[in-house]
């Protein structure tokens, strides 16, 4: 009878210590539940990049951004040197009604310009400052679009940085956005109305066209070549017409989500004395209207990073 109920004993220990392992066991594997609400995690921090690249890549979208563009354009003749031109450019969306809005975009230079006709020395500062505003649908349909003025303000500090006239006209801009895809394109042409009696006419087209194909986490593929036409130049020395492309994505520095690209693009046709290839470097901050989940979901991911920078220094 001592040996069967030691033997009862030890089964009743051992089932006893099968059955704490087991509920430990249980409680350490994430239930459906748990995997259902990361993968929805996941799926929403997905959904938030793939809506900041459609709207990075659309000029008229609902989103506050402060891109800066380094613009270097090399070998200029007779020397072969390098003119650069940084470009701060903020887009500013402002909601008129439930069917419009009204988007500003400013683009102001800072210009270093070599002397044409010397190998050394330039003047450098700020270029004429181009603002432009479009009004655009509250809720477009498949094609989206924009259109109002275009204006160039004679802000230059130097006749060389830039026209010396006040130049206004129409701007317009048009795409579709199926799938991974943004294609569409921007045109303006401004005439000048004002400014120095000794400084040329102005009469210039801008053309832009932009094929964007998006990848995962980020990543894009970007051809955006900005054509322009003079038409005050003389005969050859009209059309500057590029070729290239580059690459993007769109990720964060810390808390803050930018779109950072890198492109390249040489000069099929150009007049003389200007570039023959340029290198396009950009780093855009943006500022998106997130709606609740998502604000959620960034302020999650943020005290998920603050816990683990402690983890790390204990």
């Amino acid at each position: 009878m001592i040996k069967r109920a030691g033997y009862l004993s030890c089964l009743t220990l051992l089932a006893a210590s099968f059955a704490c392992g087991a509920t430990a066991a249980q409680e350490k594997q994430p239930n459906d539940t748990d995997k259902q609400a990361e993968a929805g995690k996941a799926a929403e921090a997905g959904n938030t990049t793939d809506s900041l690249q459609k709207a990075t890549q659309n000029p008229v979208a609902n989103l506050i951004s402060v891109p800066v563009q380094n613009n270097s354009n090399f070998g200029i003749d007779p020397f072969g040197r390098t003119q650069d031109v940084l470009n701060i450019q903020p887009v500013i969306p402002v909601k008129l009604n439930d069917r419009w809005n009204l988007i500003t975009r400013i683009i102001q230079p800072v210009v270093w310009q070599p002397y044409p006709a010397e190998n050394t020395g330039g003047e450098y500062g700020f270029g004429d400052m181009n603002p432009s505003f479009f009004l655009s649908p509250g809720k477009p349909g498949k094609l989206i679009w924009g259109a109002g003025p275009a204006l160039v303000i004679p802000t230059a500090t130097n006749d060389l940085l830039g026209q010396g006239k006040l130049s206004i006209g129409p701007s317009f801009v048009a795409l579709a956005q199926p799938g991974h895809w943004t294609v569409g394109a921007l045109v303006n042409n401004v005439w000048s109305i004002a400014g120095s009696g000794g400084r040329p006419s102005v009469n210039q087209m801008l053309l832009q066209y932009f094929i964007n194909y998006n990848m995962k986490k980020g990543w894009y593929i970007t051809i955006q070549p900005i054509l322009t036409a003079n038409w005050e130049a003389s005969s050859g020395n009209v059309w500057t017409v590029p070729f290239g492309g580059g690459l993007g994505r769109i990720m964060k520095l810390g808390f803050q989500p930018v779109n950072l690209t890198a492109q390249f693009y040489g000069n099929a046709v150009f007049p003389s004395q200007t570039s023959s290839w340029s290198m396009r470097l950009q780093i855009a901050f943006l500022f998106p209207k997130l709606p609740p989940k998502e604000k959620m979901l960034l302020i999650e991911e943020k005290l998920k990073e603050m816990q683990e920078e402690q983890q790390k220094k204990k």
